[in-house]
């Protein structure tokens, strides 16, 4: 197949190798012409993509910041960001843009899938007007339209786009058996669904799901700090019953492109439908203020004043082991730590600079050596956990990272 992807990032270049490596012609395209440039020189910018996989591909992977290249691919799929605004609504604006221009090239009998995350009902009442507009055809009739959320697990190569099944949704039945032709050609299992709503509410199911959980676990976490028990023992402890309970641990709050982008999105909707979303805005809520309850917990660490305090945070991307800085609670707490009089600084070996707080990432030791408090924060893979528990005055541990490593234990 001639098979084109609309956005070269995070979510899309993966599919777009994934295509290529199973022999199938890829023509990639991305708005950014720097991003397009750096592609062609062989460089992916991701990790979980390395260098040399992309350069495999060879010729069966093209790269343009050119839409007319998709004029002749049978099927395309969009992969562009979904953030949110300022105001923590859907931001659907590249999406939009990328399917009224895809709508100008778009022929008879393409198929059409998202990949984007977004609310139920927006492929159809958004993307779908968007290509029938440009394009003079139908959903459904002129070309095929389908939805199938993305459900990339970065860090874990266990879990690959081959064997992670794939959700299918439809505009109509035709539309989703060329949907799961399509994927069928890379994915092990394809799961088809009932249509576009059901597709794309799988998706914001399984990422509020977790999300939820993990808000659970950090306002209980709070509370057994308050009640002076620890936490990690009662999950522990609670972990080994072999049903009925599922492990979420806590740390300092959700981040990343899908627990907390993808359970606003889900809330926004509901109450959009005149529905009350009280338990997922309830989980928002403990989410937007466990950064300031990690910065009160630092505050009590060091007496309660934390004025021209030296603090070393350890590690400020949202996930262990991913350079990705989308939605880290670690940044509020950096802000949070400054604007409270404490000198902060921080280590990171995968973030060298974070340019909007002025701040580079210093070496561990030094940085421990110099520090009142060392902030366990994202506790990265390969982390010289003994050299924080022996030289740090003081360590303020979010993710309980000491307490389950076998060498030692928290202060």
């Amino acid at each position: 197949m001639r098979v084109g992807v609309v956005g070269l990032g995070y979510v899309g270049l993966p599919l777009a190798v994934a295509f290529a490596e199973h022999g199938h012609e890829v023509l990639g395209v991305d708005i950014d012409e720097g991003r397009v440039e750096e592609l062609r020189a062989g460089r992916s910018g991701l990790a979980h993509v390395p260098d040399e996989r992309l350069a495999a591909q060879g010729g069966r992977l093209g790269c343009s910041a050119d839409y007319a290249t998709l004029a002749g691919a049978e099927a395309v799929v969009i992969a562009v960001p979904t953030p949110l605004d300022a105001e923590r609504r859907p931001d659907l604006g590249p999406l939009s843009s990328a399917a009224s221009a895809l709508g100008g090239v778009l022929g008879e009998g393409m198929l059409v899938s998202v990949e984007s995350t977004t609310y139920p009902g927006c492929t159809r009442e958004l993307v779908a007007p968007l290509l029938e507009e440009r394009s003079g055809l139908r959903a459904g009739e002129g070309f095929n339209l389908v939805f199938s959320p993305e459900r990339l697990s970065v860090g874990r190569p266990e879990h690959t786009i081959e064997n992670i099944p794939k959700v299918v949704g439809g505009v109509s039945d035709a539309c989703r058996e060329r949907g799961v032709e399509l994927f069928g050609a890379v994915c092990e299992t394809v799961v088809p669904v009932a249509s576009l709503e059901a597709a794309e509410a799988t998706k914001l199911l399984e990422n509020a799901f977790r999300f939820v959980n993990v808000s659970f676990a950090n306002e209980f976490s709070l509370l057994c700090e308050r009640l002076g028990i620890d936490a990690g023992e009662v999950i522990d402890a609670a972990a080994t019953k072999p049903f009925g309970f599922m492990r979420f641990d806590p740390g300092p709050g959700a981040g990343g492109h899908c627990l907390p982008v993808d359970s606003a999105y889900l809330a926004w909707r509901a109450r959009e439908a005149g529905a009350d979303p009280k338990l997922l805005e309830a989980a928002i809520e403990v989410d937007r203020r466990m950064p300031e309850a990690c910065a009160e917990r630092v505050a009590r660490a060091l007496g309660g004043d934390l004025e021209a305090a030296a603090l070393l945070v350890v590690g400020v991307t949202y996930k262990p082991g991913i350079a990705d800085l989308r939605e880290s609670p670690a940044l509020r707490l950096l802000e949070l730590l400054a604007e409270r009089g404490a000198d902060v600084s921080y280590h990171d070996p995968l973030i060298a600079e974070l340019p909007a707080l002025g701040l580079g990432s210093v070496p561990l030791r030094d940085g421990v050596a110099a520090a009142r408090a060392v902030v366990l924060a994202t506790p990265h893979p390969g982390l010289d956990l003994d050299l924080i528990r022996e030289r740090a005055e003081r360590v303020v541990d979010l993710r309980g990272v000491l307490r389950r490593d076998p060498v030692g234990a928290a202060r």
